[in-house]
């Protein structure tokens, strides 16, 4: 008798027993479930920024990409090479020694080039991407640094007298000469990126420089136009 109140007993202990450790292991699974989700959710927010990111920078590159086909299709056309983000008009645009002059033709080149890649430059695709051209001017060894520093400058700056001219032939549109003034910076470079030989290093070089994802964006500069200006390299 006593055996059975005992075992009476036990199995209304094991009966009692049985709803807590079930309600236990509910809401084990239930944390469990929610510490998942709040991984994933985690995990997501903390990846997307990056995902995002890659798309926006593979757009870019395949962009500017984009850009430098169409210029390199343009440039084939007047004998120049596109290496880089670098315009390079090889031997057709080679000054002569310790000179800063353009040859007629030369400059007619210019101003025949500069407009088509104008267009490209402010097209849908490159004009988003884009922050400036610079004119790259330069020299051989021969003479001392800060002679062929200044050299160098001036033969970039020739470029943009060149190109800003008002009236010489063919005729620069007064938008493409605007649109040189807000995109075109000159620069000079004395003994760098010597060529093989002393001709080739006397030489000038467009370069596209493009922002990057995080640049600020900077206002073009509003310079009125001067259809009655002289090259200050000319009064030197």
């Amino acid at each position: 008798m006593h055996e059975l109140k005992g075992l009476s007993r036990g199995a209304s202990r094991e009966e009692a027993e049985k709803p807590f450790w079930i309600s236990f292991s509910d809401l084990m699974t239930a944390l469990m479930v929610l510490f998942l989700v709040a991984m994933a959710v985690a995990l997501v927010s903390v990846t997307e920024p990056a995902v995002h990111k890659g798309m926006e920078q593979r757009e870019r590159a395949a962009a500017i990409a984009s850009c430098f086909v169409e210029l390199q299709d343009v440039a084939g056309r007047y004998g120049a090479v596109v290496a880089g983000q670098t315009i390079n008009f090889g031997t057709r645009a080679i000054f002569a020694n310790d000179s800063s002059s353009l040859t007629t033709e030369q400059q007619g080149l210019l101003r025949r080039f500069v407009p088509e890649v104008l267009a490209i430059a402010g097209g849908p695709v490159c004009k988003r991407w884009l922050r400036l051209i610079v004119v790259e001017g330069f020299a051989s060894r021969s003479g001392s640094y800060l002679h062929n520093l200044d050299l160098s400058t001036r033969r970039s700056e020739r470029v943009l007298c060149t190109l800003l001219e008002a009236g010489a032939a063919p005729r620069m549109s007064d938008a493409n000469r605007q649109l040189i003034q807000n995109l075109f910076f000159a620069g000079g470079y004395s003994f760098n990126t010597i060529r093989n030989t002393p001709e080739e290093s006397r030489r000038i070089e467009l370069k596209l420089e493009f922002y990057g994802l995080d640049d600020a964006r900077e206002s073009p500069p509003q310079i009125p136009l001067d259809n009655d200006a002289t090259c200050p390299i000319d009064a030197r």
